[in-house]
Formats: structure tokens, C-alpha cells, sequence
């Protein structure tokens, strides 16, 4: 599929990026960092530009973030409990809700680039728990617009190892989402031992 995926990207460059990305924002897993590489490797020979890769990339994520949202506020109780199902747990929208009310924005901004697997949940999470449409329309846009550029602009500086920085990327993208777990779960047990010294 990756290769499709490509060919549609080298045949019809930006309207078949944003449809990509699109697609992915929304929950559909697409390799969208190895497409945004190849979209910078693309520009620096000549076959896209910049600004509108960047633009096209941005917009449809954007799109898909917004159609995410909008299940989760106002797909109904069915929408959600389908989305429960394919997460596995029950429990684990219900902690995502509680976690985009705590981290509000910044957790939003962070899941666009950095821990980008937990953006499709974030969406559907934060339309769930009513989080303002106008908030999470700011740092959706802002993370997705960094995110296009960061990966892009990668894609165009290090165009012939792109597959190798696919790679590196991966697996940075991964120790940021442990690390991420590994002080949720530091703060949960430093509340929990506080409130027992309290009792």
C-alpha cells in the first residue's frame, strides 16, 4: 500500500497529499511521515513547491482533525461506543477525555507532530468532553501547520535518506509516547502516595 500511497503523491502531488493526510487525521493508519519525507524529497528536486505542499498537508489534516472532533461531539453515544470498540478498552476514551481536559491545548498542539499515533483519539476525546471547537480548532491548526513544516523541510534537507529518517523518526516518536506514559504513570503514583500520607 505505501507504495500507492507514493504514487499517487509523485503522479498527483498536493490535491492527492491532502486527501492522504486527510484520510489518516481522521483515524485510517497511512505512513503520513513518510509521505510528507517524500513530499520534501519531491521539492527538492523540483517536483512540488514548498509552500503548497505545506499548505495542502496543513489543510488536510486540519479537515480530518475537524471531522474527528465532530464524531466525538456530536456522533451520539453509537459513534463513541464503535470508537470504544476499536480502541479496545473500554475504558480508554474515558482517560483520554480526562487527560485533553487536563492538558488541554498543549496536549492537542504535542499529539499533531510529536506523538502523532494519538492524534485520531485526541479528536474524537476532545469533542467527547466538550472541549471548546474555537480552542481546539488553534492548536490543531498551529500543531498540524508546525508538524507539516517540520517533516517536509526534513524531507527536503535530507532527501536521500529519506526511508532512513523514517525510521529514526519512528522510533523517536515512540520513546516520546513512553516517556510521555512514563510521567503520567510518575505523576498518578506521586498523587496516589500523597493522598495516603494525608489519610
Amino acid at each position: 500500500m505505501n507504495e500507492q500511497l507514493l504514487g499517487l503523491v509523485s503522479q498527483y502531488g498536493a490535491p492527492a497529499l491532502f486527501g492522504i493526510v486527510a484520510i489518516a487525521a481522521v483515524g485510517l493508519p497511512l505512513p503520513v511521515t513518510l509521505l510528507l519525507l517524500i513530499a520534501g524529497s519531491m521539492i527538492s528536486q523540483g517536483a512540488m513547491n514548498l509552500w503548497i505542499a505545506i499548505g495542502a498537508a496543513g489543510a488536510g489534516s486540519i479537515l480530518g482533525d475537524q471531522a474527528g472532533y465532530a464524531i466525538g461531539r456530536w456522533g451520539g453515544p453509537k459513534a463513541i461506543a464503535r470508537f470504544r470498540k476499536m480502541a479496545g478498552k473500554r475504558g480508554r476514551i474515558a482517560a483520554i477525555e480526562a487527560k485533553v481536559r487536563a492538558w488541554g491545548g498543549p496536549g492537542i498542539f504535542i499529539t499533531r507532530w510529536l506523538v502523532s499515533p494519538l492524534g485520531p483519539w485526541i479528536n474524537l476525546a476532545s469533542g467527547a468532553a466538550t472541549y471548546p471547537w474555537h480552542r481546539f480548532l488553534f492548536w490543531d491548526a498551529l500543531g498540524e501547520l508546525t508538524g507539516a513544516a517540520l517533516y517536509i523541510s526534513l524531507g527536503r534537507y535530507f532527501s536521500d535518506r529519506v526511508m532512513a529518517l523514517d525510521g529514526v523518526l519512528g522510533n523517536v516518536t515512540w520513546a516520546a509516547v513512553a516517556l510521555l506514559a512514563a510521567i503520567v504513570l510518575g505523576w498518578r503514583l506521586l498523587t496516589y502516595f500523597r493522598r495516603n500520607a494525608r489519610q
